[in-house]
């Protein structure tokens, strides 16, 4: 059983044994019941709609379906992900849509008209969503303007930044086979399978490094047994979505073949990793989180609020530019509404739904990810049922709501419960 003696100021918890699955299976239903839901009500809405989808359609769990899927919804879940460090800290940006199109029109230009090797147009696009992050977060965080009037006011003068880079409406065509093969192109399939056994490798190494150091601080650790669940329900879905990739999916295989892991997942992968490792493992992003729940207190416990307020506008302009660029590569082309009609609405939508908090202090990149693929399942499955712009519209508006809804009534339960 578990030992916790008192002293001044804090509680030493000494575990003489690790929990077993059952109890750490007891302790989560308890963290849900008390509120804390997390990315549940994202993944039970993710199976319920491909369930629905594929019984409805069953084209729908076909391998080129399942391919567009990925590609489709890449650009707004790499927004989504650097929205989360905004919502994090209870802000809004309503720009990050057409921040993503002024930065692929960057890309754009300095490709076509300018002739410049797709590295240093990359470093170009990414490097104007920096200095618009930059931007926003200092009106934010230094001169005082709400970031919802700011974001507005950006939102509107990028749709005219947009035009006047792409020559006030001309569709400018990207060629560039790098650029092009983001969104476009498939690894080879030894590449996939090799990937995915190290990602899997990878993610165990790390459970069994985590549950070492915690025992020898005499920290209650996760069981062998959970460990190898995770690690077993993660090789299992992988597995199967890498196995359905790697088919074949070109219609005529003799002319030309279609088959791999689209190159945009490791991107995103990547990306996940990354920003996933600067929340949860950095002091920057445990000040995110703290600024976020308390920014008073962080202040007067020493953190440099406005300093963190404006490094998460950077990042959410510069994962806006990433967005951008998935973009571009996926139409390979840039024009005017690159970056608007419904990508904002969408990225947002994608946050949230898939747990972080407009109320600031909760949320996890993953949950980019996962309300990314919700809002990809929806787009995809309405249109294979012939449904119109219109009753996408309404679904996905209504599963926001809902969304948002959870989570209030999450906050509230958790209140009640004195966990905030």
């Amino acid at each position: 059983m578990n030992k916790v003696k008192e002293l001044p100021g804090e509680a030493i918890v000494t575990a003489t044994r690790s929990p077993s699955i059952g109890h750490s299976v007891s302790a989560y239903i308890e963290r849900v019941r008390g509120g804390d839901m997390g990315a549940l009500p994202a993944v039970l809405g993710l199976l319920v709609l491909c369930t629905v989808f594929a019984i409805a359609r069953p084209a729908f769990l076909t391998a080129i379906n399942i391919a567009n899927l990925f590609t489709q919804g890449a650009a707004v879940t790499v927004i989504a992900m650097g929205l989360v460090f905004v919502l994090l800290l209870g802000e809004i940006d309503l720009s990050a849509g057409f921040a993503s199109g002024v930065c692929a029109a960057v890309l754009a230009v300095t490709l076509t008209t300018m002739g410049l090797p797709w590295y240093v147009c990359v470093g170009a696009a990414i490097l104007t969503g920096m200095v618009i992050g930059t931007v926003l977060g200092t009106l934010v965080a230094k001169v005082g303007i709400p970031s919802f009037v700011v974001t507005l006011a950006a939102f509107l003068a990028f749709q005219g930044l947009v035009l006047v880079l792409v020559d006030e409406g001309t569709n400018i065509s990207i060629r560039d086979p790098v650029i092009v093969a983001v969104a476009n192109k498939n690894l080879p399939v030894w590449l996939g399978w090799a990937l995915f056994a190290a990602c899997v490798a990878s993610y165990a190494a790390l459970q069994l490094i985590r549950a070492g150091r915690r025992s020898k601080r005499g920290l209650v650790a996760d069981p062998i047994s959970l460990i190898a669940a995770r690690v077993g329900a993660l090789a299992i879905i992988g597995g199967l979505v890498v196995y359905v990739l790697n088919l074949e999916r070109s219609r005529n295989p003799a002319i030309s073949s279609l088959m791999g892991v689209p190159i945009v997942v490791p991107v995103i992968l990547v990306l996940l990793i990354v920003w996933t490792f600067v929340l949860r493992r950095t002091a920057f992003g445990r000040h995110i989180y703290a600024v976020g729940g308390n920014a008073e207190a962080s202040r007067r416990a020493g953190i440099g609020v406005d300093r963190i307020r404006i490094s998460a506008f950077v990042i959410c302009s510069a994962m806006a530019a990433v967005g951008g660029i998935v973009a571009a590569s996926r139409a390979s082309s840039v024009d005017p509404n690159t970056g608007g009609s419904s990508v904002l609405l969408y990225a947002v939508g994608a946050a949230v739904i898939g747990g972080t908090s407009l109320f600031g202090g909760k949320g996890r990149v993953l949950d980019a990810v996962l309300g990314g693929a919700v809002v990809a399942v929806i787009e995809n499955g309405m249109g294979l049922m012939g449904y119109g712009a219109s009753v996408k519209y309404l679904v996905t508006g209504f599963v926001l709501l809902l969304a948002a809804g959870v989570d209030a009534l999450a906050r509230k339960r958790a209140a009640a419960a004195g966990l905030r």
